[in-house]
């Protein structure tokens, strides 16, 4: 590992407001960068973390269009991002939620030639949830290479009341209804996350296996944003609100 990437994901767990990596290191590319992540994540668990599984980004089609890119991204999940229901948000630098849609893994999962059909077979149970990123970077300025190193923008994630059966609900028609201070401000179903949201369980499972991982018992795999993510200013109340699976209900602080 280069000095570089050890320094990289020392500033970025550090949780303090900087400039791009990319500023300063033009020619960062996303398997350096996902070499930062994993080296951020060994911090974390050097520390004490627990991993319990991955998140993915940039799932819908229209924020690959906005990043110019053609594919997701992977980033982790630890013990200490879950936000238990009904706590209010820590204070962040630039707190976002959105609605996602949540698997619970019953089996291990790994690629290569994952498919949707059985990436499905791979789950135990699925959750409504919400994901509250927060940048690390000033001014949520960033290119691909600076979010992928950042963790994916983690900050939070809150699981919801209800567990399904997969087999019980057409996920891609599994809508949310994101709310902010009472008044709906966006809607969306499971179609958004890549048609399907089994598509970015498959994708996940594949990517990890690239890369010598895979997707464990009992991680949680939350499939990437239903919709465009909402501020949580002090003071407010985001809520995600799903068709079969329950609502949660955020405050900023």
């Amino acid at each position: 590992m280069s000095l570089e990437v050890r320094e990289a994901a020392e500033a970025l767990l550090s949780g303090e407001e900087r400039e791009p990596l990319t500023d300063a290191w033009p020619e960062l590319d996303v398997d350096t960068a996902y070499a930062i992540q994993d080296e951020a994540l060994r911090l974390r668990l050097e520390r004490g973390e627990t991993l319990i599984g991955v998140k993915l980004g940039l799932t819908s089609r229209a924020k690959q269009q906005r990043m110019g890119i053609d594919s997701p991204m992977l980033a982790w999940l630890t013990d200490a991002m879950v936000l238990p229901a009904g706590v209010p948000v820590p204070s962040l630098l630039h707190p976002r939620a959105e609605p996602e849609l949540v698997f619970v893994l019953g089996q291990r999962l790994s690629g290569p030639g994952v498919t949707a059909a059985t990436a499905m077979a791979a789950v135990d149970r699925v959750y409504g949830g919400v994901e509250v990123i927060d940048s690390r970077y000033r001014d949520y300025r960033f290119e691909l290479p600076d979010v992928v190193a950042d963790n994916g923008s983690s900050a939070y994630v809150t699981l919801g009341p209800v567990g399904a059966q997969p087999a019980s609900l057409d996920l891609s028609l599994e809508a949310a209804l994101l709310e902010v201070d009472g008044a709906i401000v966006d809607t969306a179903t499971g179609a958004a996350v890549l048609g399907h949201p089994a598509e970015a369980l498959a994708l996940a499972a594949n990517a990890l296996g690239a890369r010598g991982r895979a997707l464990e018992p009992g991680w949680l795999v939350f499939t990437g944003g239903m919709t465009d993510a909402v501020d949580v200013r002090p003071g407010s109340r985001v809520a995600a609100h799903f068709s079969n699976l329950g609502s949660i209900t955020l405050a900023g602080s």
